[in-house]
């Protein structure tokens, strides 16, 4: 297809072409930090976007500028019709990436490489098996982990995602950087956020400042080298001196990057999300099947968008229950 000039834009002028699709709110593993303990109530099937429909609301999204698509979840290998999502999406002129836990990446191997799906994101919490069994709440740790290993050895673009929190995993940060001492990966840590059913408190924050001590402490401030950021980046990247991979750190909520954000949210019921904070949606599924023009509800919700974490920009507001209850949980946002 033919894509224009036109980019998104939101009222501070910040453009938009990263869109992430969540494909599925079901996922195999039961990350405490993304789903509360008892689940969540499931969209019915009826209400999900098809394949079809997946497709057909991403061209929308191309044809106003969006030249990278992300594939989240829950977890999106659940969906039994991955494969045809992902052929679909390929004939679009975008990057494709994806967000995984790798439990189930080896069966889908051969489709990452015929339709060029290169850069994956694995969320890994740990690296010891009795933590993973406690944060997932399942016993899956040697097939994350080896699936891991072979991601790289087939040659894709790999990033470890790591939440981190007090009391949990905060003793794996220099485990986690040692990790890319002999392979090219980088690994990212992620600052705890707010969301419904979490059960956030500011107390479990790790933050960026931490980070960096604890890695300065161990390895020593001469050896810790900052890199260039991308643009539009939510990381900020580093090295240490010798080493193979690099580490980042997404700093949500200690020290935001909103200025530079390009990315919208499509939740597997087809709801776009201006902010990952934010609580209000805009029902593209539903437009689609009435035949309505989803372009003007793509600008106008975008244009809605706030400065900063959908208005949350301070700790007294982010620390407020109220409006994480009227967000999503992270599994049905999409990683």
């Amino acid at each position: 297809m033919t894509k224009t000039t036109k980019i998104l834009q939101d009222s501070f002028g910040r453009e938009h072409n990263y869109l992430r699709i969540s494909l599925i709110e079901k996922c195999n593993l039961r990350c405490s930090y993304c789903m509360p303990a008892d689940g969540v109530p499931l969209t019915p099937r009826s209400q999900l976007m098809t394949a079809e429909e997946i497709f057909e609301i991403a061209k929308t999204f191309v044809a106003q500028g969006v030249d990278k698509i992300r594939l989240t979840g829950g977890e999106p290998l659940v969906r039994k019709d991955f494969s045809e999502i992902l052929k679909n999406l390929a004939t679009l002129p975008v990057r494709l990436s994806i967000t995984t836990n790798a439990v189930l990446t080896d069966r889908f191997i051969e489709d990452f490489k015929k339709y060029d799906l290169n850069d994956i994101n694995v969320s890994l919490d740990t690296l010891l098996p009795e933590k993973f069994k406690m944060i997932t709440r399942r016993d899956q740790f040697k097939k994350a982990y080896d699936n891991i290993q072979l991601l790289i050895k087939e040659g894709f673009n790999v990033k470890i995602n790591a939440v981190l929190m007090q009391d949990f995993n905060k003793d794996e940060i220099v485990d986690f950087v040692m990790f890319t001492k002999n392979l090219p990966i980088t690994v990212r840590f992620i600052e705890f956020m707010p969301f419904d059913g979490n059960r956030w408190n500011r107390k479990k924050l790790v933050t960026e400042k931490e980070i960096l001590e604890q890695v300065e402490n161990f390895f020593g401030k001469k050896y810790l080298q900052k890199l260039e950021d991308e643009q539009n980046f939510t990381s900020r990247n580093y090295k240490i001196e010798g080493f193979e991979g690099r580490f980042g750190i997404i700093s949500s909520v200690s020290n935001p990057f909103c200025d530079g954000c390009n990315r919208i949210r499509l939740t597997a019921n087809g709801k776009i999300k201006n902010c990952l904070f934010s609580n209000h949606e805009t029902d593209l599924l539903g437009a689609l099947r009435e035949g309505q023009n989803l372009e003007e509800l793509i600008s106008n919700s975008l244009f809605k968008k706030k400065a900063v974490r959908a208005g949350m920009d301070d700790f007294e507001k982010l620390n407020d229950p109220d409006r994480h209850s009227k967000n999503r949980s992270m599994i049905t946002i999409g990683g």
